[in-house]
């Protein structure tokens, strides 16, 4: 084309930048510029006729109609702007020439124009036809919404009500009418409070305020309204808040559903899970709920127990069968029931032939004292049960405190101790707590339990006592006598531990450790002084008597230190060596025949059997400290204690056997020993027990003054 400036390429190379840079097509730069390439075709055919009839005339073959789809093709390509449309022309206008230009110019732009008022029209149009449609659409689902609601509303077998904003009804359906026995129009016009009952607590009535202010949009409870006969119906209620265009409250719905059955299954069971089946009482789980809520009173209130246990009842069980115990633990707990009528009591049965009693409010200490008082009288009349007349009597701790500073597992714990102190003391009896005993108790526990690891880590020790003869004050034996090291309560005497050791098995390892020490340092003694070595008195438990294997732990203690049995003593109490029989004294015969020395240690405590200790393999007799006490100088010795121990050691004598006082403290006990003829003492006039170097001191200078 002769008056083009460029060419078809770099012309629709331009312009496919210019529509770029003026709108945005959805598609990538190089089918764009394809497309505006056939486009540029159409341009360029139109201007190639040189046919004219003056300059500015279009002349008669000039393609308007193609000319004005160009113009619509760039619409089609989404670009409808007017910057399009006037870069395009500016466009035309600086790259192409001729006297049709104009033309071309102005048919593109009424194809451009009419393309984009008719997308115009067909996309408003649309939008029209859609919002009538979705107008129709809205109309007929609220249609079928408020169908499907008033079909709901009538028909539902829940009951349904419209209220306003402040809670006056304005439409029931037939079941709420039905439930509430009411007829539906009668509830049109009554308020919400009118199905209430006045005394319902007024935090029941808050979700239903804070609705009718707005504050809230929706809430359930499960609550007791009131009937037209005006009886009780508990309901399962939801309330939602229907609000206006301006958002305040304009309506609240209502649905009720009868539960009434299902409280009355659920009360059955809840009274189930808090009461005894066999007694009708309060049973573990209510008594704990009450006790809690006692405490939950607050730091100013005071709580009593009263934890009671039937004494011997295991024995009734046995022997009469458990149908009549059953009967007498039904009897008990009637009287305890009737006993405790007061409000703010209680009386629980825990289990077995465990009671309690709960004072909530307390007013002190004497109140639960004359409560427990009364148990144990109304309990001792005696009851009659399938033909036998029984009697019964009860074992009662006490508790009475403030709730400031514990708890109820800290109540119950020590009204559970107190008990067992009432038990302990004789039973049929009350016990209050005690803290200081109860501390005692504790200590005694923690003791116990900390003993078998002290064994292990050898928190024992053992300290020797002199044991001097009295005619010549000379050393000849010493008693061995453990300690405890315990790393809290720091050194403790054989008084504070040996008694739990007893209880609690705990002396056989204990007793079997000592004695292996005592035989270990009388080889030292032996292998140091000779035959002035003292031989060792260790004492023996009853329960060691019981051992099976006493005898040979024994002999094998011996044989590991390699000294002979006429080294060791073994002491025994007067009441466990007077009741030894079978077993143990054939044990006793075993230690005996072995060479080793038996001893009776606190001789003259208990009910002494002479005629029976001959029997027994003893070789000595050890006097009680408690015979000393009248053989002290000032003022003078008592007559009668000193014609006692003359008369015991007399009599020992004439059995054979050796005879050493204890507890000897002054010069003038020793003295009148001697002349009755004791053979032998110890005590603190001599040496206090110590360590073995305060024994090897006396040992260290022949003939030492005995006398410490």
């Amino acid at each position: 084309m002769d008056n083009a400036p460029v060419g078809p390429d770099a012309f629709a190379e331009r312009w496919t930048g210019v529509l770029a840079s003026t709108g945005f097509v959805a598609l990538d730069r190089a089918t764009l510029t394809a497309r505006v390439r056939a486009l540029t075709d159409v341009v360029y055919a139109a201007l190639s006729t040189d046919e004219t009839t003056h300059e500015g005339d279009a002349g008669p073959d000039f393609d308007t109609h193609a000319v004005e789809k160009v113009g619509t093709a760039l619409v089609e390509l989404s670009l409808t702007s007017a910057a399009t449309l006037a870069a395009t022309t500016r466009l035309f206008g600086e790259l192409l020439a001729g006297p049709r230009l104009p033309a071309l110019q102005a048919a593109l732009a009424s194809g451009f124009v009419a393309a984009h008022t008719e997308r115009v029209f067909r996309d408003q149009e649309a939008i029209r036809r859609a919002a009538l449609e979705a107008r129709r659409g809205a109309e007929a689902a609220l249609m079928a919404s408020e169908a499907r609601f008033r079909a709901m509303f009538t028909q539902a077998a829940i009951g349904i009500v419209i209220t306003d904003a402040e809670g006056t009804l304005l439409e029931a359906n037939a079941a709420f009418a039905a439930m509430f026995g009411y007829r539906q129009a009668d509830l049109v016009g009554m308020s919400a409070a009118d199905l209430r009952f006045a005394d319902e607590p007024a935090a029941m009535r808050e979700p239903f305020n804070q609705m009718t202010a707005g504050l809230r949009d929706h809430y359930r409870m499960e609550r007791l309204l009131r009937k037209a006969d005006g009886s009780g119906l508990w309901v399962d209620q939801s309330v939602s808040l229907v609000r206006g265009e301006d958002g305040a409250p304009r309506f609240m719905v209502g649905m009720a559903e009868d539960i009434t059955e299902r409280h009355i299954l659920e009360e059955r069971l809840r009274h189930q899970a808090n009461h005894d089946p066999l007694t009708g009482l309060g049973n573990r789980a209510l008594f704990t709920e009450r006790l809690a809520a006692a405490f939950a009173l607050g730091d100013g209130n005071r709580v009593g127990v009263c934890y009671l246990d039937l004494d011997g009842f295991k024995v009734i069980n046995d022997s009469l069968g458990h149908d009549v115990g059953d009967e007498l633990l039904v009897a008990v707990a009637a009287r305890l029931d009737a006993l405790v009528t007061a409000p703010g009591r209680m009386v629980a049965r825990m289990g077995g032939d465990e009671f309690v009693v709960l004072v909530e409010s307390s007013g002190g200490r004497e109140e639960l004292v004359g409560l427990a008082e009364r148990v144990l009288a109304a309990l001792a009349e005696p009851v009659s049960i399938g033909g036998h007349r029984l009697s019964v009597s009860a074992s009662v701790g006490v508790v009475e405190r403030s709730v400031a500073g514990t708890t109820p597992a800290e109540t119950m714990r020590d009204a559970d101790v107190t008990l067992y102190w009432a038990k302990a003391d004789g039973k049929n009896r009350w016990a209050d707590y005690d803290a200081e005993r109860n501390a005692r108790e504790v200590a005694r526990f923690t003791l116990s339990a900390r003993m078998p690891a002290a064994v292990e880590s050898e928190e024992f020790y053992v300290d020797y006592q002199p044991i001097v003869r009295l005619s010549d004050g000379e050393l000849i034996g010493v008693e061995a006598l453990v300690r405890w090291a315990h790393p809290e309560f720091g050194r403790l005497g054989p008084d504070q531990f040996i008694g739990l050791a007893e209880e609690t098995g705990l002396i056989v390892p204990i007793g079997r450790w000592v004695l292996r020490e005592a035989a270990g340092q009388a080889r030292r003694w032996r292998d140091a002084y000779g035959d002035r070595a003292p031989w060792v008195s260790v004492n023996l438990a009853a329960r060691q008597t019981e051992e099976p294997t006493l005898v040979a732990d024994v002999a094998t203690i011996l044989a590991a230190a390699d000294i002979p049995a006429s080294a060791i003593q073994l002491e025994l109490t007067e009441s466990a060596i007077m009741g030894t029989t079978g077993e143990p004294l054939a044990t006793l015969h075993g230690l005996a025949d072995m060479g080793l020395r038996i001893a009776i240690d606190d001789f003259g405590t208990g009910y002494s059997n002479l005629a029976y200790l001959r029997h027994l393999p003893v070789h000595a007799i050890k006097l009680a400290g408690s015979f000393m006490e009248g053989l002290r100088g000032l003022p003078a010795a008592d007559p009668a204690d000193s014609q006692i121990v003359a008369s015991l050691v007399s009599l020992a004598h004439v059995l054979g056997l050796q005879v050493i006082a204890e507890g000897v403290e002054e010069p003038q006990q020793a003295d009148r020993l001697a002349a009755i003829g004791c053979d032998s003492a110890q005590g603190w006039l001599y040496a206090k027990p110590g360590p073995p170097d305060e024994v090897e001191r006396r040992l260290a200078v022949p003939h030492a003054p005995a006398r410490g």
